[in-house]
């Protein structure tokens, strides 16, 4: 804890909306602790400007706080569809985005992410699996919804991401868990460790772990 108070006080302050974000959430939620934060949430709008990212994708919103940090990396033409199961959330999210002023910069859309991610597909994707409208590709990709499922998000998601473009995956440490023997066989645990298996043996990609927070694995399609 006294490590990210150094990096957090040494790092560039998140902005009011996001200051409002948090006491909102912690008010009004009870997982306040699901927030990726000012430090996590800085380097998430910096990877999205160094990459010169316009289309970016999130899965799994929470209240909006790391999508307001994806949406101030983009160029004021860019746009950012985030995913999130929970609609109760709702106002609550869209709050967030006026008060950052980018709700003309952010599709919300509710519902399962495997499905949602399936639709997407049928409306960027030929039945071939070829691509019939590239201005759609995503050169961002966000995941942090269900660890159950990343493996499975991956998959529907890959061909969505332009080649040369990037995915970033929270939470791949899963509280040290995934670094444990006996491994844990709960099946968030499993879900993680097979995700970064699987990761690091497809050679369509190039990624790192960065060990900040609870894990974050920054992966480039070449």
């Amino acid at each position: 804890m006294e490590l990210y108070d150094y990096l957090s006080s040494h790092s560039t302050r998140q902005s009011e909306a996001l200051d409002w974000l948090v006491k909102q959430t912690h008010i009004r939620t009870n997982h306040a602790r699901m927030l990726s934060g000012e430090v996590q949430g800085q380097l998430m709008k910096m990877i999205a400007r160094m990459c010169g990212a316009h289309r970016v994708l999130e899965l799994g919103t929470f209240t909006g706080y790391s999508a307001i940090c994806l949406a101030s990396g983009l160029p004021e033409d860019g746009h950012l569809d985030t995913l999130e199961l929970n609609d109760e959330l709702e106002e609550l999210i869209e709050e967030g985005f006026c008060k950052a002023g980018l709700e003309d910069r952010i599709s919300l859309h509710f519902g399962d992410c495997k499905e949602t991610l399936v639709r997407f597909r049928q409306q960027i994707l030929n039945s071939d699996g070829t691509v019939k409208e590239p201005e759609l590709l995503y050169d961002l990709v966000y995941i942090d919804a269900n660890k159950r499922e990343y493996c499975e998000y991956y998959d529907l998601l890959f061909d969505l991401v332009r080649p040369g473009g990037y995915i970033l995956a929270d939470n791949v440490i899963w509280d040290g868990k995934v670094c444990q023997e006996p491994l844990p066989q709960d099946k968030q645990t499993l879900g993680i460790d097979r995700f970064n298996k699987m990761i690091a043996a497809d050679p369509r990609v190039e990624n790192v772990i960065l060990p900040l927070r609870d894990g974050l694995n920054l992966i480039h399609r070449v």
